[in-house]
């Protein structure tokens, strides 16, 4: 055998190894990325905004709590608010 054969060998199979790999990669996204496009009306998780549109938008007022944890009326910040007074 010639060195230029075993190099010539030698790249044949990295070239081949590589694309084999590059094959299951893409195939692998190709496949599973289908998945994201099922509409997930029922879910509380939101991927995009799209989505959220189409459920629509819910504005809360003004005045609403904001969850168990009312971010606005902590007593850190109604300290300070006093403090300001």
């Amino acid at each position: 055998m010639t060195p230029f054969e075993i190099a010539f060998g030698a790249l044949q199979g990295l070239l081949v190894s590589t694309g084999f790999v590059l094959f299951l990669f893409i195939g692998f996204v190709f496949v599973f990325g289908f998945t994201k496009f099922r509409s997930h009306r029922d879910s509380l998780i939101v991927r995009n905004l799209y989505d959220e549109q189409k459920r629509g938008f819910g504005y809360l007022s003004p005045d609403a709590p904001r969850g168990p944890a009312d971010q606005l009326r902590t007593p850190e910040l109604l300290e300070q608010a006093g403090r300001k007074d």
